[in-house]
């Protein structure tokens, strides 16, 4: 017994330590800084930072762009565009009372997931719809500004879909790619088990948000998306690797951000920091996760604070982060449990054929 946990231990920090080989090309990453980092910086140039931060999050649609035929990748990419708009509408325009907003989320969540999964769209899959939806779901309600948000967005969205357009007409394929499509048919069969994985998947979201708004965290949406990222994992052991991965990279990224929230940043500089962050975290993720958490952190508090970060004290937004981040990985630990426990998913979905079958009788 001794043998086998110790042989597990060192299994799991030689993991912690390795650095995956990925045939991603450098230019992607580029690509991304681009879609997110055009729209930042028109913002800072028209003096409105919290404008740009908002058209950068729409940017990073491009990450959904797949390795396949130009018109597939419009196609896809121009779909993931408009479901962007429909999240952060969704989130917007319940953000008037926190338990609706709670609720519709978790509803949301649900029905995204599930088409996501249906369609077997390949990762980063549901989960910057989710995080948008998540953020829309905390902004402060005023229906006046409804459009002007989602129209920023969409012009987020615009810019990266561009970017996607002309590297597609530049890029010389040497061989034809032999990918599945990304965004194929939805299929009319009824899939028991990504219906199951997606109840599980709303269900902790909404309790994830609601857990945000009880303890009137000021950014509640940390813990939400924090628990959709490591709901990712494609295994009940990737899902606890991912949530210790987080929560250790979250530390050490915040540390970083502390001391990147020590100097006085210019709004310029503040964008550039978020740009460079931005090109080594595309460039990390897919070698390892760990040390890209490491920059993701100080990224995401910069690009999703920009219009405030520097009237916050450094140390208590760095302390905040952290709880938010460190619940939400938790929770996502404990529904990725639910999520591949096989006599859980077995007993539901033996519910869900009877159901069916009376359903039919009726």
């Amino acid at each position: 017994m001794n043998t086998s946990v110790m042989g597990l231990i060192r299994q799991e920090v030689k993991i912690l330590f390795e650095l995956k080989k990925t045939e991603r090309l450098w230019h992607i990453p580029l690509l991304v800084c681009l879609g997110s980092g055009i729209p930042l910086l028109v913002g800072w140039y028209l003096g409105n930072m919290a404008y740009g931060a908002l058209s950068s999050l729409g940017g990073l649609v491009i990450l959904h762009m797949p390795p396949s035929s130009l018109a597939n990748r419009m196609i896809t990419l121009l779909a993931c565009s408009f479901g962007f708009m429909i999240s952060f509408a969704i989130g917007v325009c319940f953000s008037f009372n926190p338990y609706v907003s709670a609720f519709v989320f978790g509803v949301f969540s649900f029905c995204v997931h599930w088409v996501v999964t249906s369609i077997r769209l390949k990762p980063p899959r549901s989960f910057f719809f989710i995080m948008i939806a998540s953020m829309a779901s905390c902004m402060p309600f005023h229906l006046e500004t409804i459009p002007e948000r989602i129209g920023l967005l969409g012009i987020g969205t615009m810019i990266a879909c561009f970017l996607a357009f002309v590297y597609s007409l530049l890029l010389t394929y040497k061989k034809t790619a032999q990918t599945q499509l990304s965004l194929g048919p939805i299929s009319t069969k009824i899939q028991h088990t990504d219906l199951i994985e997606s109840g599980i998947v709303g269900i902790f979201l909404l309790l994830s948000l609601l857990i945000g708004h009880w303890l009137e965290l000021k950014n509640p949406y940390w813990i939400p998306v924090s628990c959709a990222a490591v709901m990712q994992g494609v295994s009940l052991r990737h899902v606890w690797q991912r949530s210790f991965h987080r929560i250790l990279g979250t530390l050490i990224g915040l540390g970083l951000c502390w001391g990147l929230l020590l100097v006085s940043l210019t709004p310029l500089i503040l964008c550039i920091s978020i740009i460079v962050l931005q090109f080594v975290i595309e460039m990390l993720v897919l070698r390892h996760y760990t040390l890209a958490v490491i920059f993701i952190t100080p990224m995401t508090i910069l690009l999703t604070e920009a219009g405030s970060v520097l009237s916050y004290t450094p140390s208590e937004l760095i302390f905040a982060r952290f709880i938010d981040i460190t619940l939400g990985s938790l929770l996502g630990s404990l529904g990725g449990w639910f999520i591949y426990h096989e006599q859980l998913r077995a007993k539901a979905d033996r519910q869900l054929r009877k159901a069916r079958v009376l359903l039919k009788r009726w």
